[in-house]
């Protein structure tokens, strides 16, 4: 029934606006200047963007309108401290902002009883984590959280199991008009952190920045598992050609992830 919902917190959501890369970018230089306005434009042109977050949650049966608020401060949050000099695409970096302020309300509404010094240390560990992702926009590693509160590896990495959420291997993470990603997308992954799917967002977005030739070289060659050889025959050039091709795609892609 959740999914049927159309107004939320008093938000028409079959309303809601979009915004494309060039609006987002014009409004977040604004909203770096201090336009007030900018902010509220930008926070309700991706209002769309919480929403989709938050329908992953909702097989908990949690209040969405609760959801929906909370998922916007994580966007606020996001809005508030992202860092426009880089070359990083502003959804990119709200969703995870927007995932773990919902994650923590749902902890803090949490029926399981977790013992209070491993939830303190689970919590310091987030803060520290958010800290160092919003300096530098890459995912920390445990180790390097550890090293920040002077605590071992293990206990850090078990303390944050411990208060995690269960989810159903069909949540979608991730769904902005295109195909959605869900939890079960990931599990041939070697993680199964925000970071991994993140990463995919990336590489599709990566992808569509392409010429078509390189694309396709790089869909039949990664995905349909195609030898150079191979591919230089169906599209009729060189096998160097495809390897050069190949090789310039690749180099672009690391660019943009």
């Amino acid at each position: 029934m959740y999914y049927n919902k159309v107004e939320i917190c008093g938000v028409n959501t079959s309303k809601l606006k979009t915004l494309s890369d060039k609006e987002k970018k014009a409004l977040l230089i604004k909203v770096r200047e201090g336009d007030t306005e900018a902010r509220n434009a930008l926070i309700d042109g991706n209002l769309r963007l919480v929403l989709s977050i938050i329908q992953r949650f909702t097989g908990r049966r949690e209040n969405l309108d609760d959801l929906f608020q909370v998922g916007c401060i994580g966007l606020i949050k996001a809005i508030d401290n992202f860092n426009t000099e880089l070359d990083v695409k502003f959804s990119t970096y709200a969703v995870p902002m927007i995932i773990g302020e919902v994650r923590r309300y749902l902890r803090d509404n949490n029926s399981i009883r977790v013992s209070r010094s491993v939830r303190d240390l689970a919590y310091r560990a987030l803060q520290v984590r958010e800290r160092l992702q919003s300096l530098d926009s890459s995912e920390p590693t445990v180790e390097q959280i550890a090293k920040e509160l002077s605590e071992k590896p293990e206990a850090v990495a078990a303390a944050i199991e411990a208060i995690a959420e269960p989810v159903s291997l069909y949540d979608p993470v991730y769904s902005d008009g295109g195909d959605s990603i869900y939890v079960m997308d990931q599990i041939s992954d070697s993680s199964s952190g925000d970071d991994v799917w993140l990463e995919d967002i990336a590489l599709r977005e990566a992808l569509k920045t392409l010429g078509e030739r390189e694309r396709s070289i790089i869909n039949m060659r990664f995905f349909r598992g195609k030898t150079q050889m191979e591919i230089a025959k169906e599209i009729g050039i060189s096998q160097a050609q495809v390897s050069r091709l190949e090789k310039g795609a690749l180099e672009h892609i690391k660019k943009q992830m």
